[in-house]
């Protein structure tokens, strides 16, 4: 069975005083294997966003199922959501979401303080993976104190921290300077390889390049896909951005 399946999802939007409909989602089906790194890529207003918001279970799709580790995520009632996310969810965002009065410390520890985990349990979590990401002798400084590459290794640390099934990023190298950004994404590389399943929306054909699949999303449906297989990370970036060509010309599928 699949880590995640996705499901004939649909989704339509009511405008405010309910003249028009606008459709997000039309039907998108895929599936993600554990240990899986998918990147998910498409022009703006391809609804991958949209994608991603139901994928996080902060949006409900109009119609379809979506299937985390054999759970019914669109089953499961508004009161149980919460808690359901910070314990199989770990997120990772273009903008940080860190608290600068909380910190980076604090800030990792946060989902693990709403949902009440121990505090020797924090600690024991902590150093093994502030290592890992090199933020080991930062943690007691505050995100507007440190730079914005170490702001996004100290919310990967945040993600990680919950053991969650699942990584959902949102153009996190959207905000990184090229150094940064090439780090954060070897870390996921590094991440993935150790078994963690990562789904992360990017306009970034660099970033994109780094997964083992890229799910191309147009007019609401997942319209193309490519596999790494053996290829480098530079054959992959050529491959992708030939499928960009394409998807933006209108022409059919590439492979």
């Amino acid at each position: 069975m699949s880590l995640l399946e996705v499901r004939h999802l649909k989704k339509i939007y009511t405008t405010r005083f309910g003249g028009n409909q606008i459709q997000a989602l039309s039907d998108v089906n895929f599936t993600v294997e554990a240990g899986e790194y998918v990147a998910v890529m498409g022009e703006s207003g391809s609804g991958k966003t949209t994608l991603l918001n139901i994928l996080a279970s902060l949006d409900k799709p109009t119609s379809g199922e979506l299937f985390l580790n054999g759970k019914n995520m669109t089953s499961i009632p508004d009161r149980e959501l919460c808690a359901f996310r910070r314990k199989n969810l770990g997120f990772v965002f273009q903008d940080f979401n860190l608290l600068d009065t909380f910190s980076l410390k604090d800030n990792i520890f946060l989902p693990l303080v709403l949902s009440r985990v121990k505090y020797h349990e924090m600690e024991r979590r902590l150093p093994p993976i502030a290592q890992k990401l090199d933020i080991a002798d930062i943690l007691e400084k505050y995100p507007y104190e440190v730079s914005g590459g170490q702001k996004q290794r100290a919310a990967v640390a945040r993600a990680l921290i919950t053991k969650p099934y699942l990584i959902l990023a949102d153009e996190p190298t959207g905000a990184l300077d090229s150094k940064a950004a090439g780090r954060l994404l070897s870390l996921f590389e590094q991440i993935n390889q150790e078994g963690q399943t990562i789904v992360m929306v990017t306009h970034s054909t660099r970033a994109a390049s780094h997964a083992s699949r890229v799910l191309f999303i147009k007019d609401g449906e997942v319209y193309h896909q490519i596999y790494r297989g053996e290829t480098s990370n530079e054959e992959m970036y050529q491959r992708i951005s030939d499928s960009l060509t394409v998807l933006a010309t209108g022409g059919m599928d590439v492979e």
